[in-house]
């Protein structure tokens, strides 16, 4: 992960949404301190085929999440990504092999750049003749390592979270009162049967929130 050097602020400024810092020069936790990102990689993919149209980004997810964390002024710690691997069936087909092995390569290539990552599992339903695919245990993973965030890393006041799922937001309210602030990164339109609904609950329960947008994942290319 990157590293910064201290920042302090300056005792004036032009930007009148900026607070002013301590006159002593003393330093600003809202200036690079470090902070932890979680992502909701089931929205965080649904969101990227969105913005391509029907066809996924390709974008690096590290600078991705580094380049949040450096808008906010924040250094990033730590990645947290909650995911679950594709469904496999009895039979295994060919294309569920194929999605596994193209899965299994991709959370490897995370965990050896040292991002967390935590799986839940794939349920297939059937519902009015097809097939639908549902993730199930993840946010349970994602709420208990939030909940741990005051006991495994004590010196964290602010967090990252990537999602949309209103069920956070008792995490959410519990960690303001430890002190932690959340700046959800999300997306909603406000447009009728849309995918991206937003959720008031969950918006009015965080720090700050950010609406995402395809800008963001362009400016973390792949490098191949």
């Amino acid at each position: 992960m990157k590293s910064y050097q201290k920042a302090y602020k300056s005792q004036r400024s032009s930007n009148v949404n900026m607070l002013p810092g301590d006159p002593k020069g003393s330093p600003d936790e809202s200036f690079y301190s470090e902070t932890l990102v979680f992502i909701d990689a089931n929205f965080l993919s649904k969101l990227s085929n969105y913005f391509g149209k029907g066809k996924y980004l390709i974008y690096d997810l590290i600078e991705f999440s580094e380049g949040l964390c450096e808008k906010q002024r924040l250094l990033c710690k730590q990645i947290f990504y909650y995911t679950a691997p594709p469904f496999q069936s009895e039979k295994t087909t060919e294309e569920e092999k194929k999605r596994k092995d193209g899965y299994d390569r991709f959370v490897e290539k995370l965990r050896k750049k040292e991002v967390i990552v935590r799986e839940g599992r794939c349920q297939r339903l059937k519902i009015n003749g097809k097939f639908e695919y549902r993730q199930k245990g993840v946010d349970i993973l994602m709420a208990m390592d939030l909940m741990g965030i005051l006991l495994k890393f004590p010196k964290i006041k602010k967090i990252i979270l990537i999602a949309s799922d209103s069920d956070f937001v008792p995490v959410i309210e519990s960690l303001k009162e430890d002190g932690i602030k959340t700046v959800l990164h999300t997306y909603y339109e406000k447009k009728r049967d849309t995918n991206f609904s937003r959720s008031n609950h969950l918006i009015k329960s965080v720090y700050k929130y950010v609406l995402l947008s395809k800008e963001y994942f362009d400016k973390a290319p792949l490098k191949k």
